[in-house]
């Protein structure tokens, strides 16, 4: 079947090193141009392939209307979806889970799910291949901290016993291509279930963040919420971070994320609010994109008022919810992210340019 924006070619495009950010991706109005969750998904990046299992996708979907009739699973892998504006119902083989913006969802390799939607809907989604989603391990923190189990949702069982006279259209994704079937009652009677492999939510708001109480940043890593685990010990396919609500306190420090370049691609969204280091030009619905070893960081305005901020205890992104899908990988970006969509900020590098060296020799 048509596969609209939805791509594994990863070669599609030439090769894009430099820092990427979008303006809010456009949802089309229902008067325009119906799309359901399955019509409304585009491709922005990603690395590896489905075939052997190994690799990531990050997709945007833009819908207007519910899926009718119709259902969709992935043979590929798993998807953690992040609505950003308007809530999902989602009807699954496990039950219905309704997921509004400032949470997320899991739905696992195979699972079959349709998604009703209330108006104009957009979210981003983050697939990996060949491995699972599971909680960081804590280490030092000990037994509570980050996200706890606890506040993991399930669907409670549900099912509809009905015959669909017009067909009833089955959407798989396998190998990285849409393929349909048709068949004569809906896929979700299924009674009852048991097991852990299941769909499943989380509030953001549930996530006990931890920080720096003396001097000095820790490792973004401490706000992993989910992570994807590769082979390697302490390298992983991808991982879920959010930066949520939360005192600032650390002294003789600058405190917003610092300038740095790393060894992991960073895939950054905005749920709702401003984020710390970059208060304008990056915005709900958006998106940026700073590649493995690309350099990065606070834009000129925000190393300005941090600056000469006075270090007292505040309250650091109040309002806001911002995340990341960070990954191993090195991403490439599809045709569609760098032209079809029309948000890339070709503009992005100028918030670094006003920027000014204060190195002075003499101070010690």
């Amino acid at each position: 079947m048509d596969q609209g924006h939805l791509t594994h070619n990863w070669d599609e495009a030439e090769a894009e090193p430099n820092q990427l950010r979008w303006k809010p991706f456009e949802i089309p109005r229902a008067s325009e141009k119906n799309l359901d969750f399955v019509s409304g998904l585009h491709t922005l990046c990603g690395a590896g392939e489905p075939k052997s299992r190994n690799g990531i996708a990050i997709h945007i979907f833009t819908c207007n209307t519910s899926m009718i009739n119709r259902c969709f699973y992935n043979s590929d892998g798993d998807f953690l979806m992040v609505p950003q504006q308007g809530k999902l119902l989602i009807t699954t083989e496990f039950g219905k889970l309704l997921v509004e913006p400032n949470e997320i969802c899991v739905i696992q390799q195979g699972m079959r799910f349709s998604i009703e939607v209330f108006g104009e809907t957009r979210g981003y989604i983050l697939e990996v291949y060949g491995v699972h989603f599971e909680l960081p391990d804590l280490g030092p923190i000990g037994a509570n901290g980050l996200a706890n189990p606890r506040d993991f949702l399930v669907p409670v069982a549900w099912y509809e016993d009905c015959q669909v006279a017009g067909g009833y259209t089955v959407i798989s994704k396998y190998q990285g291509k849409l393929f349909s079937a048709q068949q004569d009652f809906s896929p979700f009677n299924v009674v009852a279930w048991h097991g852990n492999y299941t769909p499943y939510k989380y509030n953001l708001d549930n996530f006990m963040a931890i920080n720096s109480v003396a001097f000095d940043h820790a490792d973004p890593s401490i706000f992993t919420v989910l992570t994807a685990k590769s082979t390697r010990p302490g390298v992983a396919f991808a991982d879920f971070v959010i930066f949520p609500p939360r005192w600032g306190v650390a002294n003789n420090t600058f405190r917003p994320p610092y300038y740095h370049r790393n060894c992991m691609s960073e895939f950054m969204g905005l749920i709702k609010g401003r984020y710390e280091a970059k208060e304008e030009g990056f915005q709900p619905g958006g998106g940026s994109l700073h590649c493995m070893m690309t350099p990065h960081g606070p834009d000129a305005e925000c190393f300005e008022k941090a600056s000469k901020a006075r270090l007292e205890p505040e309250r650091v992104a109040e309002e806001t919810m911002a995340f990341m899908f960070e990954s191993s990988f090195s991403m490439a970006v599809t045709t569609w992210g760098l032209k079809t969509s029309n948000c890339l900020d070709k503009t992005y590098y100028k918030c670094w340019e006003p920027l000014k060296s204060h190195f002075n020799p003499s101070c010690k």
